[in-house]
């Protein structure tokens, strides 16, 4: 299987299962001497693990972090940075129904055909549980990038969403809810509107607003590693998500470019910033802004029709522990990606300037 690595300089090649041994990660290109503060990793981690609040997966995994090279007296020395997370809570009988049939939306059928082989429990190497892998890289990635400010926010759940822009934001008030929305009233609205499609058995979509913010200019290159879409494979490649948009994205069209053109102002700023903080595909030093929209989880704790292996239709219903709304759970994982794009951006600029 291929495509188990991110990234050109700044790289990262994860490992394992759902209801594996463990999942992890090899780190590479890491520059050695940052002073890593080990306590901060895991707290990224605690953001992105299952069991945390009423409306996410029950799943109960401590998700902790064990780091086996690349750090010594807490700085990084410049070499491979090993880890692994143990999975203490599996139960793999869960997934018992579905060893010879597909749930629909899911990788189940294109995996088997793809390899001729699957592993039905919990989806295996396709489950969102990789992304745990992520979160700890793209937490180390923060701490390489220092200045540079990256949040992620949950900005709408199905048709409830926040009727203010990120600028009006207070980003302390993000971690103050389990819906991870930064206004408090929307917050309740959402939160109470999960746990009711939770009580339905069903599931419901979202979107995720990222922001980040003291971006050098330079960053990105303008033909096809151009910064935006680096950001967006980023994005796309998170479990779940089926758009991405950054700046006035497609509101834009709406737009006339006499509008929609930014004004410089004497410093090289712009008076407004429908670019979303990159032209040309290179950051410009104003904030870069994006939406990722998630749909709903696929498995919903309802009946249904699919195929089994051999085409025929089959009955089933939906087991085990599952999030009835994701987007709380993937605001980590959407900061953690953003930290890995600018990381290895930072690094090819170091080597170009040299």
């Amino acid at each position: 299987m291929a495509g188990n690595t991110f990234g050109n300089l700044f790289k990262l090649m994860t490992f394992g299962e759902s209801h594996g041994v463990a999942i992890g990660g090899v780190l590479e290109g890491c520059p050695a001497g940052i002073q890593l503060d080990l306590k901060a990793i895991q707290k990224e981690l605690d953001r992105r693990k299952p069991g945390q609040s009423s409306i996410v997966t029950q799943r109960k995994e401590p998700d902790t972090v064990e780091f086996f090279s690349g750090i010594f007296e807490g700085k990084t020395t410049g070499t491979p940075i090993g880890f692994a997370i143990r999975n203490t809570n599996q139960k793999s009988k869960d997934y018992s129904h579905i060893k010879d049939s597909y749930r629909p939306s899911h990788a189940d059928y294109v995996y088997d055909r793809k390899y001729g082989f699957r592993d039905y429990r919990g989806g295996g190497r396709s489950s969102a549980r990789e992304t745990a892998s992520r979160v700890v890289a793209g937490a180390i990635a923060k701490q390489f990038l220092e200045d540079i400010e990256i949040n992620a926010f949950v900005s709408q759940v199905g048709e409830i969403k926040i009727d203010k822009n990120y600028q009006e934001m207070d980003f302390s008030l993000i971690e103050s809810n389990p819906v991870r929305c930064p206004d408090p009233d929307t917050a309740k609205k959402m939160e109470a509107y999960i746990k009711d499609i939770r009580k339905e058995g069903d599931t419901i979509g979202g979107v995720i607003t990222g922001v980040i913010q003291n971006v050098p200019i330079g960053l990105g290159e303008p033909v096809f590693d151009k910064l935006h879409a680096e950001l967006g494979k980023a994005m796309l490649s998170i479990n779940a998500v089926k758009g991405f948009e950054y700046g006035s994205g497609f509101q834009g069209v709406k737009m006339k470019g006499s509008v929609h053109n930014d004004p410089f102002n004497t410093d090289g700023s712009t008076k407004t910033n429908y670019s979303g903080g990159i032209q040309g595909g290179i950051s410009n030093s104003m904030d870069i802004y994006f939406n990722i929209a998630f749909k709903p989880v696929a498995t919903v704790i309802q009946g249904y029709e699919t195929i089994d292996k051999e085409g025929n239709k089959v009955q089933a219903k939906g087991k085990g522990r599952h999030d009835p709304c994701v987007v709380p759970r993937a605001v980590p994982i959407v900061e953690a990606m953003a930290a890995l794009v600018l990381a290895d951006f930072v690094l090819l600029n170091r080597t170009i300037k040299k």
